[in-house]
């Protein structure tokens, strides 16, 4: 006989919002599906647990307006009665520092799951801040005040620091912090009173008897664990093993399913070394999807084409330097290939040692007084020889064969 789990979804909360027109919100508060568990965080290198109490569906109120509306509000019912994630943590969190970075692993770890877009300006994901401040020494937490619907990490962060602040003046000056309902204004930047906040008897709790109990089987539950994919932090760890790579590429590429997807189809695709595949996401291509305002899923540089740029690099097709120009081509023109621009545009690298060694000689015979320099102990003056080589052959010289043979003459 297979166990299960005997889940009574039948909790509404009776009061009256004018977001809410059905006037009460049904909810699992009180027998949650999702109990105990916990989010590990990393701020300024130090790993901390944050515990979670449960996450329970709800359905969603409706969304009010504030502002430009000439003194009156308005009420936007578009996700009214939608399902609603609502995850609650334990007080773990000491500062909006932790606050922020607790957001943030959510964050990611819902969007690889592919339960939520994430995408807190339309609120698909967006955060109730619970603040209290406490004299340092004393065990008991202060009283809380809530800040409602927090779409922005950057928002969450300097709401909460306004709390705090405006938490601990009140006390500074002998007055007492209400257990109540906030809301932050970001024009502003602070916070102010929306309602005082309700006790769990304010709510008048009642059953739905049009929900029917919810059986959750074992068999289930093992099959959906199953069907997780690769989850961030393990993927990090993984690519930190398996590539060699640093933490803080390894973070990046693995911070999202498309960003690691793409990272491991390059490899895949050039079949190049993994730190070099790394180096162009990190830095050529994500500072252009920067620049650019782009998600990895819209760049004009597909993993075909990055692969094939790397590979030529890689096999000294090219030069590092010839490789940027034909990485801001392939940016330009996603039809074309790094080969046919390469081959358009006469960039292959030369490495026949006797054509560079004709122009060495060139440079060291018209440069006489920096060849003493140089044997003299001044040996930043190579570099000066190398871009004059360089120079020369329109940047499409060897630059291992160019210091190779440079060395080897300027010491005769």
């Amino acid at each position: 006989m297979l166990k299960s789990r005997l889940i009574l979804c039948l909790l509404a909360k009776n009061y009256f919002y004018p977001d809410l027109p059905k006037g009460y919100q049904i909810s699992q508060y009180e027998l949650p599906i999702v109990g105990k568990g916990f989010l590990d965080i990393d701020v300024d290198g130090v790993s901390k647990r944050i515990g979670i109490t449960r996450a329970h569906l709800e359905e969603d109120a409706g969304k009010s307006l504030h502002e430009n509306y000439h003194g009156f509000s308005g009420i936007d019912l578009n996700r009214a009665g939608t399902p609603l994630l609502e995850i609650v943590s334990e007080p773990d969190m000491r500062s909006a520092k932790e606050a922020v970075a607790y957001m943030r692993k959510l964050h990611e770890l819902v969007r690889y799951l592919g339960i939520c877009d994430g995408n807190m300006q339309e609120g698909s994901f967006r955060c109730d801040a619970n603040v209290s401040v406490r004299p340092k020494g004393q065990a008991k937490f202060g009283t809380r005040a809530e800040i409602k619907n927090i779409n922005s990490f950057k928002f969450v962060e300097k709401a909460i620091n306004h709390e705090i602040e405006r938490q601990i003046e009140l006390l500074e000056r002998g007055l007492t912090v209400i257990q109540e309902t906030r809301l932050y204004d970001s024009v502003k930047d602070e916070t102010r009173s929306m309602r005082s906040k309700e006790e769990a008897n304010d709510y008048r709790y009642f059953p739905d008897p049009d929900l029917l109990p919810v059986h959750i089987e074992e068999r289930l539950k093992a099959t959906l664990k199953a069907s997780l994919p690769e989850l961030p932090d393990a993927k990090k760890q993984r690519f930190k093993d398996d590539y060699q790579l640093d933490n803080d590429s390894a973070q990046l590429l693995a911070s999202s399913r498309t960003w690691a997807d793409f990272y491991e189809a390059v490899i895949k695709q050039s079949g190049c070394d993994a730190k070099l595949c790394a180096n162009w996401m990190t830095g050529e291509l994500s500072s252009a999807l920067n620049k650019a305002a782009l998600e990895i899923t819209e760049s004009p540089v597909n993993p075909e084409h990055l692969a094939g740029l790397i590979k030529r690099i890689a096999d000294n097709t090219i030069s590092g330097k010839i490789a940027k120009q034909i990485f801001e081509e392939l940016w330009q023109n996603p039809t074309l290939s790094a080969d046919s621009i390469i081959d358009s545009k006469g960039l292959r690298q030369i490495s026949d040692t006797g054509a560079i060694e004709a122009i060495i000689d060139k440079i060291i015979a018209d440069n006489p007084e920096q060849v003493e320099q140089y044997l003299s102990g001044k040996d930043k003056v190579f570099g000066f020889f190398v871009g004059q080589v360089m120079k020369a052959m329109q940047g499409k010289a060897n630059p291992a064969e160019v210091n190779k043979m440079l060395v080897a003459k300027l010491k005769k």
